[in-house]
């Protein structure tokens, strides 16, 4: 990834990024919010405006390993799917049946969990590799 030579914009995407990061904290505490897509978007802005705070997620302990697999192509394993795919059904349908009352709003908030459900199902999904004997 090349980082953005304008100040401006490195600044904002510096800003995005802390920011998503900040997110994927909070998600691994409430387990409502997600946690990888938020991630997935710091790493994206982290990559394009500064190397440091990149390298600092690719090797973090916690994070590192989600970036280090989306960056390589590998995926997620099944349990991070599942995980992501029963929290977009819960909270749209919280969503859909406790607080919205216009149908077109409810209509469209199916559409696009829906839409969601069928992006992650499709993603590449890691294979486990067995542990040597």
């Amino acid at each position: 990834m090349t980082v953005v030579k304008s100040r401006l914009l490195r600044s904002l995407f510096l800003a995005l990024g802390i920011f998503f990061l900040g997110l994927a904290f909070v998600g691994i505490a409430i387990p409502l919010i997600p946690t990888v897509g938020p991630v997935l978007l710091a790493a994206y802005f982290f990559s394009k405006s500064s190397e440091r705070f990149d390298k600092w997620l690719v090797e973090n302990r916690l994070f590192g390993g989600i970036v280090r697999d989306w960056r390589a192509g590998l995926g997620f394993s099944i349990r991070a799917k599942s995980i992501a795919i029963g929290a977009i059904i819960l909270t749209f349908s919280i969503s859909i049946l406790f607080v919205i009352d216009i149908t077109i709003i409810r209509l469209g908030l199916i559409a696009l969990a829906l839409s969601l459900v069928v992006y992650i199902a499709q993603l590449p999904t890691k294979r486990l590799v067995p542990a040597p004997a």
